[in-house]
């Protein structure tokens, strides 16, 4: 099984892109980030006639998250919103039940500037997901989050990151709450399988980050302790940034064994 995870930056402006990358990756299930979106205005036909099915929850103008799924897997949502917090009305965090795994595609919060009330509504946010998490593990679910995280983990996964110390993707409050999710047992896939190499999934627009290959890491698939067992092979499609009109992340992807 296929399972990849995708920040679009627009669902309905890259659209294109991303039916073109579907057809080619030919994944199982995949996560959208960042639709830009509001509900109504999900590309659901198109996605249905690439041959797909979803579960998505869209805002206006900004976040939103999906689920697709091939058609010959069933979806059961479970949640669209992350627990703890009523008056959280960003789109954020959706969860499904898949093929008898749970599914928790995710968009962090940025949380930029720093300090800030956006870098307190991330660790917030941080804090509710951990308590989720936690809940999954106790129960030993077989379960994978997966998204934009909005965290760079380590300093391996960012171009010279002397420059991020203050940036709240870098802060050392948000790498200690991801080095968290791995001390508890999740397992984060792609380093596992690629321990010490140079892995990069987002290249901003400016200063021709992509040319230079001048990215971070930011989005993940972490797996439960107990799926990781099962976990065969990864990679990041990064020849996907160079097409046009592209998002400024690209999709990143795990084969799990039957």
């Amino acid at each position: 099984m296929k399972i990849a995870t995708y920040n679009v930056n627009g669902v309905n402006g890259r659209l294109p892109v991303l039916l073109r990358w579907l057809q080619e990756a030919d994944s199982d299930i995949v996560c959208l980030q960042e639709l830009k979106a509001p509900q109504e205005k999900f590309p659901y036909a198109e996605i249905e006639k690439a041959g797909y099915h979803a579960i998505w929850k869209g805002q206006k103008s900004w976040n939103g998250v999906a689920i697709l799924a091939k058609k010959n897997y069933e979806i059961t949502e479970v949640q669209n919103e992350l627990p703890g917090d009523e008056d959280d009305l960003q789109s954020r965090y959706l969860e499904a039940i898949i093929d008898q795994m749970v599914i928790c595609c995710l968009y962090l919060p940025n949380g930029n500037p720093y300090p800030g009330p956006k870098f307190d509504y991330k660790i917030n946010w941080l804090k509710r997901f951990k308590k989720r998490t936690d809940e999954m593990i106790k129960m030993d679910l077989p379960a994978i989050l997966t998204g934009d995280f909005n965290i760079i983990p380590t300093p391996l996964d960012v171009y010279k990151p002397e420059r991020w110390e203050d940036d709240a993707l870098f802060r050392p409050e948000v790498r200690k709450a991801f080095a968290s999710l791995i001390e508890i047992g999740w397992t984060d896939s792609i380093r596992t399988l690629f321990p010490d190499e140079k892995i990069y999934t987002f290249w901003d627009y400016l200063y021709k980050s992509f040319t230079r290959d001048a990215g971070i890491r930011l989005d993940h698939l972490l797996l439960s302790p107990y799926l990781k067992h099962r976990l065969h092979s990864g990679g990041v499609d990064k020849h996907v940034r160079g097409w046009e009109k592209s998002s400024d992340h690209v999709p990143v992807w795990i084969e799990l064994k039957d």
